[in-house]
Parts: C-alpha cells; structure tokens; sequence
C-alpha cells in the first residue's frame, strides 16, 4: 500500500507563517492586480458573448436547411477526417517507436558487457583476467599502470580493454573507469607490504569501499572481492594462530578487510565474498574445498584455483550474496562449481 504524507502540526504552522508574510509582502500590489484581473475578465465575458451569439446562430441556419438535405450532416464529415488521419497517424508513429525501442532493447541484449577487473596486473588479478578471457568473457582490466600492463596483456586481443583505475581515488574517477558498458566488478586488489602502516585500510578497506560505491552509481549489481581467510580470526577463536598474528602486523590488514566485507554486505549489491588460504604461485593441485565463513583457519590454494572460482561466481547464480572459504587438498572429491556453491548456506 503506497505510503502517504501527512502534514504535522509544526509543518502546517510553519506554512502558515510562510503564506502569511508573503500575504504581507504583496498586499501593496493587491490592488494594481485587481484592477487588472477585473479587467481582463470582461473583455474575455464580451468576446464569449460574441461568440455564443455566433455559434448560436450558426446551429439555427442548420437546423433550417436539415430536412432540405438527409445528408447535411455528412457535410461535416471533414472535420473528423483530419482527427482520424491524426489518431491512424500516431499509431502509426506509437508503432514505430515500439519497434524503434525493440530493436533498441535487442541490441542491448545482444550486446556483450564486460566484466570490470580491478587489480588487474596483481597475481592474482592477471589470472582473473586472462581465465575471463577463456570463457569468452569481455574484460575491462582496471591498473593502476597502463604500461606495466601492456607487458602483462597482448595488445592484440580485442576483448580486452585496459583502463587507469586507482581505488584509492575515490568512487566518482572509479565510476569513469568502470564505465556504463560493465555488468560485474571483480576486486583482486592488494595493498603492496611498505613502511606505509594505513596502505591495508587505504586499499583493502577504502579502496574496496569506493568500488562498492562506484557501483551503485552505476547500478552495476554484481560485485565478487578476494578476501582471505582468518578476517575474523578473534570471533572464531584464532587470535594467537601465527597467520592471524602475521597477516595483522602491516597495518592490521585482516581487520580492514573485515570491515570492507561488512560494508559490501549492508551495500544491497549482489556479492559473492571469496576468502582464500594461503596463495601458491605454482600451479593448481588438489581439488576446491569450500566452507562457509569462519569456518577455516589453515590450508593454502592456489591462485589459479581462486581465480578459477571467482569466474566460476559469475556464472552461476548459487554464489550470489555468500561468503565462501576455499582451499584445495589432494585427497578433497572433485565436485561442481554449482554444487560447491549451492552447499553454501546464505548469511
């Protein structure tokens, strides 16, 4: 039922006082208004007049010459030939324009969007890239050096764009990154170990952040991060694991990204938070293990395999609004991407 807006008291008086002193203001022209108002209604009563004499007199010479002629009111058949040419006219023009917005709205359909990568040159970025690419994806690539990544990416390849994107400059320069042509936004983003104690919260927190709000600018509705696992290591007991206590001394970087999935969370986007163990450069060995969140606190995979997953998010709707954990183990069954995610319960 449609919400109604009901005036208070205050806001009633207020509007009072309002009308009241402009009441007070245009009191002096009152007068010139009325003179003038008075005015023009009688010389609009005396053109009415004359032209109800008019059109009366007009009705009289007909109702004279009708039964004189049958078909007199024939004779005025003219006057609805341009009304019907008009009406034939505009469904012809409304017929055009549905086709026009038909074709307008296959075209969009047929039209192929690309998915926006941000981190694209990081190691695990490039991977998402080049494996989005494999699908058939179009991909725009977000760096933050675009010739640092024509080293990384053919040149040749036109379904990949590559674009100067730095998450840490807010969200309307990311909004013009990202552009009107992408449906998804993948954030491979990763704060570079330095002397800088807030580069965590500047990339995997802020940066994050202005993504998320890049994209309800936009209203792109499809946002998967890469996480690690362990972001909330003190709620699940783990506040003395090495890899908690390691991963938190540059700049208490689990908690920033902690704080980032929360906001992704509250942001109405349709999320798929992926949260990785330990990352491997070789290559992929084993099979995806994946649990829900807070679920595990040790186990390595490799980058390949998280890239893997994170294309596979985009594909199938199972891993929409989830937080999933992943490793991979030698002796782990090989199971679907579809049945990994649809075991994942909804939070």
């Amino acid at each position: 039922m449609p919400r109604r807006w009901v005036a208070t008291s205050s806001e009633l008086r207020q509007e009072e006082i309002l009308w009241r002193g402009s009441s007070k203001l245009n009191f002096k022209n009152l007068k010139t208004i009325s003179v003038t108002s008075i005015s023009m209604a009688t010389s609009l009563m005396l053109r009415s007049s004359l032209l109800w004499t008019l059109q009366t007199h007009h009705k009289n010479h007909q109702r004279q010459h009708a039964f004189s002629n049958p078909f007199s009111d024939i004779s005025f058949s003219t006057v609805s030939k341009p009304t019907s040419h008009c009406l034939n006219s505009s469904k012809m023009e409304g017929s055009e324009v549905t086709e026009e917005i038909t074709e307008l709205t296959e075209t969009k359909v047929n039209e192929k969007k690309k998915i926006f990568v941000a981190g694209a040159t990081g190691s695990t970025g490039k991977r998402i890239v080049h494996q989005l690419l494999a699908k058939g994806f179009e991909v725009k690539a977000g760096v933050r050096d675009l010739e640092k990544a024509k080293t990384t990416f053919s040149k040749d390849n036109p379904s990949l764009q590559m674009v100067k994107a730095d998450v840490t400059e807010g969200p309307s320069k990311l909004a013009e990154a990202i552009g009107d042509d992408s449906e998804a936004v993948i954030c491979a983003t990763g704060f570079r170990p330095g002397w800088d104690l807030f580069a965590p919260w500047k990339v995997d927190n802020f940066g994050t952040v202005n993504l998320v709000d890049a994209c309800r600018k936009l209203g792109v509705n499809r946002f998967i991060l890469i996480s690690s696992i362990l972001v909330n290591g003190a709620a699940m007991g783990q506040i003395l694991n090495p890899a908690y206590i390691f991963l938190n001394v540059f700049g208490l970087t689990l908690i920033a990204k902690l704080q980032a999935e929360q906001y992704i969370r509250r942001s109405g986007v349709n999320y798929t938070i992926i949260r990785p163990g330990g990352l491997r450069n070789d290559p992929p060995t084993g099979n995806v293990i994946m649990e829900t969140e807070d679920t595990l606190y040790e186990g390595s995979i490799s980058r390949d395999l998280v890239a893997e997953v994170a294309v596979e998010a985009l594909i199938h709707p199972e891993s929409s609004y989830k937080v999933v954990e992943v490793v991979s183990r030698a002796d782990a069954p090989k199971n679907t991407y579809k049945d990994l995610f649809g075991s994942i319960k909804q939070h």
